[in-house]
């Protein structure tokens, strides 16, 4: 879900110091060969290079040339037909860094005020709503409601409607919409299989119903579902703690359960249904806690935020969710010996479920996400040293595990849905 490859243009008789000529990517074609050849290398390198400058690796005209293979007129040329999309903004005046060589080159930008996607998220304390533009930037986001129904078309009724209002507010255009949603969503149907934290029904027609709802609101563009922590581990390969990663194993609690996802060769892995790496279900505790799967010691009930509370002798309130109380409690409850044997407790059981993971996978970076960002904070050579005894190559080499670094991934993530079609063909998606 990372988009196609870059091209790698051949042929093309522009010499590198040639600047960028009228050539545009939109136009009827140059005429002659060599013109027309341009052309359609330009167009076919539209979707590549704005990958390139949405995902942060092409910060200058002089790196998208490299990156894409193709001459410094191609890339210029290119540059400017993103710039004219409203997609990107190219600087005007390079300007040389102190002790540098050579030609300055132009700095590429996402466009602060080009289109943004609706992202919407639910999870079982509530639900939000965000415009996400180019880049992972959240342009603005509604105040999350608290209270998530039994009926699914009422809930995505109520978030579509509120970022149909951030919009209005706005003003800007939309690209499409994707949805977020603490369930394991069957591909190609888009049916929430198990959305065992919230009181939907299994087999909800969430992507369906969210697409009516997105078009009842009059908002233009596709609109697409997936699982949270999928689209939580896309938007950190892309903009946050995963960028550069091959193989990156994303682990997260948020609310409720335990979930991971997998990006194998710089692509999302969701298998052949999109279901794969239902993590939560790993047993870590033969002898322990009843599990929603009717299994006992899951990963997903041993190591969540109720489970940490629990661990603690704290009774949870119903004040604020259940992450934001257990993660206050390890930030203030050191003095009480309850909760750092607590955070002992839940790191070791986590330890050994990305062990496990690390010996069937062989990620070459690991991030966590909710609660087990915060267990990594409190106690990170435990949980490191215990994934590394566990794991067939921990001691030969460990596997990094970081904590994730995106605010709202998830909603980014669907954000990222939505954009993917623009990545895919700028030209055709927003032309």
């Amino acid at each position: 879900m990372t988009g196609k490859a870059a091209p790698h243009a051949t042929g093309d008789t522009t010499t590198p110091d040639t600047p960028p000529g009228p050539v545009t990517v939109r136009g009827p074609g140059a005429p002659g060969a060599a013109g027309r050849n341009r052309l359609e290398r330009g167009r076919s390198a539209l979707g590549p290079a704005l990958e390139l400058v949405h995902t942060g690796r092409a910060p200058t005209r002089a790196v998208l040339t490299s990156e894409l293979g193709v001459t410094r007129a191609t890339a210029g040329a290119v540059a400017a037909e993103l710039e004219a999309l409203g997609l990107i903004r190219v600087d005007s005046r390079p300007s040389a860094s102190a002790g540098s060589q050579g030609r300055p080159s132009h700095r590429l930008f996402v466009a602060d005020d080009g289109p943004v996607a609706l992202a919407a998220q639910v999870h079982a304390d509530g639900f939000r709503a965000a415009l996400v533009g180019l880049g992972g930037r959240i342009v603005a986001t509604t105040p999350g409601c608290e209270v998530v129904g039994a009926d699914p078309a009422q809930v995505l009724g109520a978030v579509v409607e509120a970022g149909a209002e951030l919009l209005r507010e706005t003003g800007r255009r939309c690209v499409g919409a994707g949805l977020a949603v603490p369930s394991a969503v069957a591909e190609p149907e888009g049916l929430a299989l198990n959305p065992l934290h919230v009181a939907w029904p299994a087999g909800a027609p969430v992507a369906a119903i969210f697409a009516d709802r997105v078009r009842d609101a009059g908002i233009t563009g596709p609109a697409f579902a997936g699982n949270d922590v999928n689209l939580a581990a896309l938007a950190e390969h892309r903009h946050g703690a995963g960028r550069g990663a091959q193989h990156l194993l994303c682990v997260a609690t948020g609310h409720r359960g335990v979930g991971g996802a997998l990006v194998l060769d710089g692509r999302l892995h969701t298998g052949s249904s999109g279901l794969a790496l239902e993590v939560g279900h790993l047993t870590v505790n033969p002898e322990g806690r009843p599990c929603h799967c009717g299994g006992r010691g899951c990963l997903d009930v041993e190591t969540d935020p109720l489970a940490f509370l629990t661990a603690a002798g704290r009774d949870p309130g119903p004040e604020v969710s259940l992450l934001q109380q257990a993660r206050d409690l390890i930030r203030t409850g050191g003095a009480d010996p309850a909760v750092p044997a607590a955070v002992e407790e839940l790191v070791d059981r986590l330890g050994l479920g990305l062990a496990g993971l690390v010996n069937i996978l062989n990620p070459d970076r690991i991030i966590l996400g909710g609660l087990h960002q915060a267990l990594l904070d409190a106690a990170p050579d435990r949980l490191r040293a215990v994934v590394a005894d566990r794991s067939l190559w921990g001691r030969s080499g460990s596997v990094p595990i970081l904590p994730c670094t995106l605010d709202h991934n998830s909603l980014v993530g669907a954000a990222e849905l939505a954009w993917q079609p623009v990545l895919d063909d700028p030209l055709t998606a927003v032309a």
